[in-house]
């Protein structure tokens, strides 16, 4: 099914208000997961709709409420979410931080009690278009076991990195496992394999199959040890500077909510002013893309260049949805 952007993204937002969001928090959060499907991460975006509606009617996250400061320290603010949308709260912390790294310099939010932000991307793209470099991480519910063990006792912790350039922004957006769940179950609907081994079978033994990995929950942290080592670190800096639940205690709970969440931004402009700032990110993406393909004919990529070919052709093409999502959506329209 070919969905136009706008057709999408007005279908999300009526879904939305039909969940008691108010309109400009329905056309934001819809923006969010219509951005996220256009730039090709269905597995976080139109693919996680429905799912992430139930957790509302669930109870588990919560409407009509505001995030609340609970400290400020100049540069570094710490924000209750209050269990509210993940989208909405994390698009709020990224805000807060741009406008404190265009005060002084620099800005951190970090944020307790909020909820799955869906694709970290969006809000690595958000700091980029401000001019900020931006990063930020989560953590999550225990999914991946860390490197030696044989149950999850961490977590897949996403983190997002992003510098703004004239001629695209650079953004980085990976889970510190090798493939995101999200991903393997978009495979697994999609009948696909991963490209690479990215979990081990009930045998113990690497596969691409992602259902296999599914059923394990033993996914391949991203660099063996390194991703492992990583992803624990990333728990322990979102959990202390957010004084929030680490994933131990978001494990402890019924369902994955409560999250612990950093925002960081540096004001680009102000780092180095006047052209230093652009020609200083393509002395570095210029030396990157002027190696030798592996591949024959093939092009040398650098983190986000990809996603900006897909958010073109999507935009003015339409973008591929899987037949099912949407007519779910559709009937989930007709049942409201």
């Amino acid at each position: 099914m070919i969905v136009k952007y706008d057709t999408l993204q007005q279908t999300l937002k009526t879904l939305l208000i039909q969940h008691s969001f108010a309109d400009a928090e329905a056309e934001l959060c819809a923006t969010i997961f219509s951005r996220s499907t256009v730039d090709g991460y269905h597995s976080h975006g139109v693919n996680r709709f429905a799912e992430f509606l139930k957790t509302i009617t669930d109870g588990y996250v919560q409407m009509n409420v505001e995030p609340e400061c609970l400290m400020n320290m100049g540069s570094f603010e710490r924000w209750d979410g209050k269990l509210g949308p993940g989208p909405l709260n994390a698009h709020f912390s990224m805000s807060r931080a741009i406008e404190l790294a265009k005060e002084q310099g620099m800005g951190c939010v970090a944020m307790q009690n909020s909820s799955h932000w869906m694709r970290g991307g969006s809000y690595g793209w958000q700091a980029a278009e401000a001019g900020c470099i931006g990063i930020c991480f989560t953590n999550t519910e225990p999914n991946m076991p860390s490197w030696g063990a044989k149950e999850a006792n961490t977590g897949n912790n996403p983190m997002i990195v992003a510098v703004p350039s004239d001629s695209g922004h650079i953004v980085l957006d990976m889970s510190l496992s090798q493939f995101s769940y999200g991903k393997m179950w978009q495979l697994d609907m999609e009948g696909k394999e991963l490209p690479f081994s990215g979990g081990f079978n009930e045998a113990g033994e690497l596969t691409t199959v992602p259902k296999d990995i599914l059923a394990t929950r033993r996914l391949l942290p991203t660099g063996y040890w390194k991703g492992s080592g990583l992803s624990i670190m990333v728990d322990l800096l979102v959990t202390l500077l957010s004084s929030g639940r680490s994933t131990s205690k978001i494990g402890e709970m019924e369902a994955e909510y409560g999250l612990s969440q950093v925002f960081i931004c540096f004001d680009a402009s102000q780092l180095n002013v006047g052209s230093k700032h652009e020609s200083l990110v393509q002395e570095i993406i210029s030396y990157v893309q002027a190696a030798t393909p592996a591949q024959e004919g093939g092009i040398v990529e650098y983190p986000g260049s990809q996603t900006i070919k897909r958010r073109t052709k999507h935009m003015a093409e339409g973008v591929r949805i899987n037949d099912k999502v949407w007519d779910n959506l559709q009937q989930m329209l007709q049942q409201a």
